[in-house]
């Protein structure tokens, strides 16, 4: 099977192996016609949207605590085509999240901006992955999240504390591969200091700061996979945790 993971389940994550096959993906190649004919049609609702790059999976499978996968290039129209027909037997969209606590326990997430695809959705800070999030082939899950937090919120998760392995979560719509770091700053003044930054920015990606409390917590406009997220964090499951030193 090309994608072979289960689905609506958080999953621990040992090793995240994630390649980038430099040939075009199958179902851009498939669907060219159509994906410039709906583009037109995204650009007519939103002229805001830019058509980059990113990349679309044709193949992901968990073995074990592994998660291996294959990815191509395409343009963010591929994606939008995508994403309204979810042919999922051909390709599927994977993305990371650096999922902040705050140091009185609190989630730290963002509310997506007006001029975005996701307007007022509300997930972690981040965003698909590009060609260059990827190093000698592979992805690049610390680079990729490191950048999309600070481009969204201003905070560097570099010399934050954080788990040693990573979870994932896969639904249609999806796979998101996520890890905990934890602010050394409580959940208000965090979401002080992000909106500042946002305040302070001449285009800014997000319209501010979501603090989330608990598992019954879940804002207006919270995506699906992020409410899972939040749920079983809060769980006896979700219990965390962090290496010693």
């Amino acid at each position: 099977m090309a994608f072979d993971i289960p689905r609506g389940v958080v999953l621990p994550l040992d090793v995240v192996d994630v390649r980038l096959d430099p040939a075009p993906h199958p179902f851009e190649v498939a669907h060219r016609v159509a994906v410039a004919a709906n583009w037109q049609t995204e650009k007519a609702a939103n002229p805001a949207l830019y058509d980059g790059e990113m990349v679309l999976l044709s193949s992901l499978a968990l073995r074990g605590r592994r998660l291996v996968g294959v990815c191509h290039a395409v343009r963010y129209s591929t994606f939008l085509y995508w994403r309204r027909h979810r042919d999922v037997s051909a390709a599927e969209h994977a993305f990371a999240h650096a999922a902040l606590v705050t140091a009185d326990g609190a989630l730290l997430a963002i509310r997506m901006g007006a001029g975005t695809v996701n307007a007022g959705r509300v997930y972690f800070a981040a965003g698909s992955f590009e060609p260059i999030d990827f190093r000698d082939g592979q992805v690049d899950l610390e680079g990729n999240m490191a950048r999309e937090v600070s481009e969204e919120t201003g905070i560097d998760i570099a010399p934050l504390r954080h788990e040693a392995g990573y979870h994932a979560l896969s639904q249609e719509t999806g796979t998101v591969v996520f890890r905990r770091y934890v602010l050394p700053l409580a959940a208000d003044e965090a979401a002080r200091r992000v909106a500042a930054f946002v305040a302070a920015e001449p285009e800014p990606e997000i319209a501010g700061p979501v603090v989330i409390r608990g598992a019954d917590d879940l804002p207006e406009g919270i995506m699906p996979h992020m409410a899972e997220i939040v749920r079983w964090h809060f769980s006896e499951a979700g219990r965390f945790s962090l290496p010693a030193g």
